[in-house]
């Protein structure tokens, strides 16, 4: 998950500097929206995990 949101926070910054505003627009939401699944995930594993170490 976070390869890919790297991978379009990448291509907003290069949109940006060619000035496409449109795709780099939602290169950037679509970046924001899988670094959030990204975290979700990452606490929801970190809770498993200490739960099971018991």
């Amino acid at each position: 998950m976070l390869y890919w949101s790297l991978v379009f926070l990448l291509v907003a910054v290069i949109a940006g500097i060619f000035g496409f505003f449109g795709i780099a627009s939602a290169a950037a939401g679509i970046a924001k929206v899988l670094f959030i699944i990204f975290l979700i995930l990452f606490v929801v594993t970190l809770l498993i995990g200490r739960r099971t170490k018991v």
